[in-house]
């Protein structure tokens, strides 16, 4: 009887594994509450997804220490392509900053495996519309003249993008501004629009709508040139605070040791589902360009952009 039952167990594991993917619904973690852009991808994409691959693809929020719980979520899950992430470009940030905080709980280089590039969408700065100045180096000025320590600033959390990039202007413009936490980018731009924080930013896509309706004041953006839906706003390094630029993504991410068929298997779908006529239509309408790149180049700015800002984030010792 016990070798009949390990026979069994056997043929049952082999039917089970032997599966083709995707044999059950896939999970997709967002690292930030919903209504962001990253979730807005996440669920576009998904929804296309779900419909190639005749299976759900559900789509998670895990909001929280600037994204680093969703991410120690995928890293710690089976490595069968049913769980993904789905992050930007506070992934690289926040994972360096937690990694020299000695807080991190998971390691980039060994936990994950790239899957796609799906959009690459521009960061932009923020203000509320009382907040003096035109630009982020006009509001620099007026801090540096009034001395002023009341100001503050916003982000996603310890160690995301905002929280980096906030603490090396402070630090390159020799002024002082209050660091205010959120879970995301929506309740950060809440309090901005209600002015109950002074300075923030997130990509594009959360912004621009506010910004046209004139809720929120554009300063700055981090891209490497100005962009078509902003041409008047500066980029941060024609302002001089070229320590600022990032280029905004969003991407997907697969446990470490996924199998190359599966990975290759979901690149394939991202890639379609982004390139979709419908979906890439809504991707551009929220100023988003579509990519749908390989595996290899979403790893590969994953990793450049941990190199880039490694000696900023240990020189500002980020907690």
């Amino acid at each position: 009887m016990r070798l009949l039952a390990v026979v069994f167990c056997s043929v049952f594991s082999l039917a089970t594994y032997g599966q083709p993917f995707p044999s059950k619904p896939v999970r997709v973690l967002v690292p930030f509450p919903a209504g962001g852009t990253t979730d807005i991808v996440a669920r576009l994409i998904g929804q296309r997804m779900s419909e190639s691959m005749a299976q759900p693809v559900l789509v998670e929020n895990r909001a929280g220490a600037g994204g680093t719980i969703a991410a120690a979520e995928v890293a710690r899950s089976a490595p069968d392509g049913y769980t993904l992430l789905i992050h930007n470009v506070t992934f690289p940030i926040a994972s360096v900053a937690a990694a020299l905080a000695n807080r991190a709980t998971y390691n980039v280089d060994s936990d994950f495996a790239g899957v796609s590039i799906a959009v690459y969408v521009p960061f932009v700065w923020t203000a509320h519309p009382s907040v003096p100045g035109n630009n982020l180096a006009e509001l620099m000025k007026f801090l540096q003249q009034e001395r002023s320590t009341r100001y503050t600033y916003g982000s996603t959390g310890p160690g995301s993008t905002m929280h980096v990039l906030g603490e090396a202007l402070a630090r390159d413009a020799k002024i002082e501004m209050t660091h205010i936490p959120f879970k995301g980018a929506a309740p950060l731009k809440q309090e901005l629009i209600a002015g109950r924080v002074n300075l923030g930013g997130d990509q594009l896509s959360s912004s621009l709508g506010d910004i046209k309706a004139g809720k929120l004041k554009a300063m700055a953006t981090s891209a490497s040139r100005r962009i078509p839906e902003l041409p008047d706003v500066p980029t941060v390094r024609e302002l001089g605070y070229p320590i600022l630029e990032a280029d905004g993504w969003n991407g997907f991410f697969a446990p470490a040791k996924t199998p190359r068929e599966v990975i290759d298997r979901l690149n394939r779908e991202v890639v379609s589902a982004v390139r979709h006529p419908e979906v890439s239509k809504r991707l551009r309408d929220m100023a988003a360009e579509p990519v749908g790149s390989s595996p290899a180049e979403q790893d590969a700015i994953l990793r450049r952009q941990m190199d880039q800002f490694r000696p900023v984030i240990r020189e500002i010792k980020i907690d």
